[in-house]
């Protein structure tokens, strides 16, 4: 009997103890299992988690980005950036001083270079030795250093661009200066520079032969918006300041020098940037015909009449 009783025993112990395992009772079948882990990464992919860098280390400027509720950061003041400006060779290769000279001898001199209606072209020029005399620096926002000379205008013409600037202000239009005169040695030494690096014929088609640039007169000068987007390039035609400027410049004084579609008489792309001091008599007249300078005053190059 008692061999019986335990064959009898054996077969419900066993099978007392697959219950048990299958019910789940941590009581009396142990511990319960615990949750699955997800498989080690392969190889490629513990290399990449061991190459990501804490958030912490990043330098400021790879930060992310501040979320929506974060204020913006104060309007940067054009005067307070940090600025440089591109310097030209101090002394241009001889080869290149030499054909440049060789092609100023055919360009004509102007006789009055003081007036403010100068005409300055790629067919008329000023005295190599001009310098305006009366040059001052304007009280505006400019996208230069504070001690530049390419902040600087005549007298008249900086008074009338305080002026300009402060009408535009009051119409929610703020604008910048981004280049205003540039000296005879300057711009001598600018040309030089790429007559040496690309020829004479090659550099006349975007930068000024010494003596023809408007920006030596004194007269005239790029602005931009404050913020300095699209300064002296062409997406600038579409921005509210150059649609503020075309209507109102010349109750100041100042002509768009370079107007659209006016390219064969100029000499120049459309520029909606540059503005050229003439004094408010001339420059309503020429708005108002919708003419250039050249046609104002009668001298308009033989080569847009063909």
């Amino acid at each position: 009997m008692k061999r019986f009783a335990n064959c009898t025993n054996h077969p419900i112990i066993l099978v007392t103890a697959a219950l048990l395992a299958l019910s789940g009772c941590s009581g009396l079948a142990g511990p319960a299992p615990q949750e699955k882990t997800a498989p080690p990464a392969t190889a490629p992919e513990q290399t990449k988690q061991k190459s990501v860098k804490p958030e912490e280390s990043k330098p400021a400027d790879q930060q992310p980005a501040p979320s929506a509720k974060t204020a913006p950061p104060a309007e940067a003041k054009p005067d307070e950036a940090k600025q440089t400006e591109a310097q030209p060779p101090k002394k241009p290769p001889a080869k290149a001083a030499a054909d440049t000279e060789a092609m100023l001898a055919d360009i004509e001199v102007v006789a009055e270079p003081a007036s403010m209606a100068v005409l300055v072209n790629k067919q008329r020029k000023l005295p190599e030795n001009y310098t305006p005399t009366d040059l001052v620096f304007p009280n505006v926002p400019y996208l230069l250093p504070k001690k530049s000379e390419k902040r600087k205008l005549r007298k008249e013409a900086a008074a009338a661009l305080e002026a300009l600037f402060a009408a535009a202000k009051a119409d929610g239009v703020s604008l910048a200066g981004v280049s205003a005169y540039r000296s005879h040695t300057y711009q001598k030494a600018l040309f030089n520079h790429y007559v040496q690096k690309d020829g004479v014929e090659k550099a006349r088609t975007y930068s000024a032969v010494p003596g023809t640039s408007e920006h030596e007169t004194g007269l005239a000068i790029d602005v931009s918006g404050i913020d300095g987007k699209c300064a002296a390039t062409s997406c600038f035609a579409d921005t509210k300041e150059a649609k503020w400027l075309a209507e109102h410049a010349q109750e100041y004084g100042f002509i768009i020098r370079y107007p659209e579609g006016k390219e064969a008489i100029t000499g120049y792309m459309y520029e909606p940037w540059h503005l050229r001091y003439v004094g408010t008599e001339i420059a309503k007249e020429i708005k108002a015909q919708g003419i250039t300078l050249e046609e104002y005053l009668g001298v308009v190059p033989a080569s847009a009449s063909e």
